[in-house]
């Protein structure tokens, strides 16, 4: 990892060979078709066009508005992250293989032969029009005196017209002088405000239709993020990850979301792989050329696996309802049949399942990842389950010669399709690292946690840091979280019932709650859930109240009181009795009104 001052921008070649040579020194303008980079994204085909007026430039350095053929994504990209299409497109389509890669070439291809058609016949319209023009010359020619000083008048305006840089022309003519297109697509017209003209209208980046309905591969972190009420139309939810959003409001859209990676130690000794928002110059992920597992295509593993499918990883998946393989399948992954053969065929298998007893039964279970477990073989799970569970998964892993590490995930199913999610990690630190292209795919952050006790080890004894996190603190740590979150949404329920029966707007009230300290975005999309009656689950009440429940178990342990999260829990015990386990956490609003 080069220590805890080290960066992973240092060992990132592909970034810098896109951003070597001379790419300062090219010149583009409106119109040109560019291969466009942005972030850890690969490059991909695109063309620059005027972007939204209400939409600002960035501050900084040259950059160009983007519309990226095959998808619906567009973004600012700074000029060295843009090169002309011709000139590299052999060079891109060697390194880029995907399908959806593929069909913005294709895109790319199609429009080009509708504006090379167009261009012949607007070449054949010009001749044309040029001999209406002539003739219509002629027999306007001015033969009076009245027309003569219509003439003489409208020269005069002309040549005023010209000391200010412009020029006009009567009625039916062409636009002429030594203008650049940029400029004068810029200038007001006399058409409506806000469409087009024509030649620009022929120039848009047409929809192929092998890629209509699809969404944009590794190019969709580029998309406005959409509001909670606004879904995106047509989107596969399991492939949304965005960036930028259409729908999102002027003042932030524009701002581009990428991942700079940095290694910290932290006091309570943690170490932490984080992510900072930055530029689009920081670079892409390099995916480990190791091949990668996925075991689990619940709300959360679906999100993870087609992220790391977008950023170029060999995944191999299975999932207990089989059916739930096919759209990955379709996406380039690999099918398993059993656990145990994904385990087998695979360098790091990961799994994410709903509780302890599916995570023992994965593991354990006839044809289960045990059995395809040798000498080097890694596994990675990243269920929320008890310290016990994931300590005895990880004893029969080892004592195999597998190497294991626990990483179970906060966030819920909104941040798992945006590859936003928090990883806690512990275990073997060397897998850890081994992960990091993974974890950078799903996650803004991970840590690598070590229990604060071992801070006072004996001098001379072997520094924590450098070895194995201790199994279980993951564990432990992600319980604490979802106590804390699924305590709060308790009391974010009883706080809008109460308003309710006292007379009090609700509306009021979250949109006082969101004017003060306790402003967040869960609170927000939890609220709305609340008021608009849509508990479509991000994160199920059941198993919220799982990870309250074993939290609570991990108080009683220590001997450590958990009111709280033992009321919580009581008011989640009532919501499942009213059948609302299969229903988002904030469904709990239900135990109260009923």
């Amino acid at each position: 990892m080069g220590g805890a001052g080290a960066t992973w921008c240092s060992r990132r070649p592909v970034r810098r060979r896109w951003l070597g040579g001379k790419m300062a020194a090219v010149s583009l303008r409106l119109g040109d078709l560019v291969w466009g980079k942005l972030g850890r994204y690969p490059p991909w085909p695109g063309k620059i066009v005027n972007p939204p007026k209400d939409l600002k430039k960035p501050r900084g350095k040259k950059c160009f508005f983007v519309k990226f053929f095959g998808t619906e994504d567009h973004a600012w990209i700074k000029v060295e992250q843009l090169k002309p299409y011709h000139a590299h497109k052999e060079e891109m389509i060697k390194i880029n293989k995907g399908k959806r890669f593929q069909q913005a070439v294709d895109a790319v291809e199609e429009f080009l032969r509708r504006a090379k058609g167009k261009d012949q016949t607007s070449s054949h319209n010009s001749a044309d029009d040029k001999n209406r023009r002539n003739s219509s010359e002629e027999r306007s020619r001015p033969n009076s005196g009245d027309e003569k000083r219509k003439l003489s008048l409208s020269e005069g305006k002309v040549k005023k017209n010209m000391g200010e840089g412009k020029k006009r022309v009567s009625s039916g003519s062409s636009e002429r002088g030594s203008k650049s297109p940029l400029k004068r697509a810029q200038e007001q017209s006399p058409r409506k405000r806000g469409r087009p003209p024509k030649d620009e209208k022929d120039l848009t980046i047409p929809e192929s239709s092998t890629v209509k309905g699809v969404m944009a591969g590794p190019m969709a972190a580029f998309k406005w993020q959409p509001t909670v009420s606004e879904p995106v139309k047509d989107a596969d939810p399991h492939f949304h990850h965005f960036l930028l959003s259409q729908t999102e409001k002027p003042a932030v859209c524009y701002q581009a979301i990428t991942k700079k990676l940095k290694i910290c130690e932290e006091e309570t000794g943690s170490t932490s792989i984080q992510a900072a928002d930055s530029t689009a110059v920081n670079g892409s992920i390099t995916p480990t050329d190791k091949k990668i597992g996925f075991l689990g295509l619940g709300l959360m593993g679906s999100g993870i696996v087609s992220n790391l499918l977008k950023m170029g990883h060999t995944v191999t998946v299975w999932n207990r309802t089989a059916e739930k393989c096919d759209l990955f399948i379709q996406e380039g992954a690999r099918l398993g049949r059993t656990p145990a053969e994904v385990v087998s065929t695979c360098d790091i298998t990961f799994a994410c399942v709903s509780d302890p007893k599916a995570a023992k039964d994965l593991v354990l279970g006839p044809s289960g990842v045990l059995q395809g477990i040798r000498p080097g073989k890694c596994y990675v799970d990243m269920s929320t389950v008890d310290a016990d569970t994931v300590t005895e998964l990880a004893q029969v892993i080892v004592s195999r010669g597998g190497r294991f590490l626990e990483a179970p995930v906060s966030g819920n199913q909104q941040l798992s399709n945006d590859g936003m999610l928090v990883i806690l990690a512990a275990g073997d630190r060397g897998l850890y690292e081994d992960c990091s292209s993974c974890f950078q795919a799903m996650g803004k952050t991970s840590f690598f946690l070590v229990s604060a006790w071992k801070e006072e080890e004996p001098e001379g004894s072997e520094p924590v840091l450098s070895g194995a996190g201790e199994v279980g603190n993951a564990a432990k740590m992600m319980l604490i979280v979802n106590m804390v979150q699924g305590s709060f949404m308790a009391t974010i329920a009883e706080g809008l019932t109460l308003a309710q029966v006292t007379g009090q707007s609700q509306q009021t009230l979250l949109d006082i709650l969101n004017q003060g300290q306790l402003a967040s975005i869960f609170l927000d999309q939890k609220c709305q859930n609340i008021l608009q009656g849509n508990f479509k689950p991000d994160f199920y009440l059941k198993y919220i109240q799982k990870d309250l429940r074993l939290a609570i178990a991990l108080g009683d342990a220590v001997n450590h009181p958990t009111p709280m999260a033992a009321a919580a829990n009581e008011v989640y015990k009532r919501a499942k009795a009213l059948d609302q386990s299969d229903n988002d956490m904030s469904a709990v609003y239900r135990a109260y009104i009923h």
